[in-house]
């Protein structure tokens, strides 16, 4: 979903602005009525997407402690896996 706002509802409420980009939508800016800005959700880079763009298209949480030692167990689910199966297959 796409809204055009003017430049002086972006400024008075640009924290609301970003709330609703980091939810997917798209924001265009205007100023006297024409299209300057657009403001939405980061796009991932070509290849794999990491943690960091997951987080920012709001798809994952990340951890909130970084000071853990990489897991010991790889996995690599196929499609179509169901990740609450291969969690409690792993706890098991």
């Amino acid at each position: 979903m796409t809204e055009s706002v003017p430049v002086r509802t972006f400024r008075a409420q640009v924290a609301a602005f970003l709330r609703r980009a980091e939810g997917g939508e798209r924001i265009v800016v205007t100023v006297a009525g024409r299209p300057v800005a657009q403001l939405g959700p980061l796009d991932p880079g070509t290849g794999v997407p990491t943690i960091p763009d997951l987080a920012a298209r709001g798809l994952v949480t990340p951890a909130r402690r970084s000071d853990r030692p990489p897991p010991d167990v790889r996995l690599d689910p196929w499609p179509g896996t169901r990740l609450d199966r291969l969690v409690a297959e792993v706890r098991s």
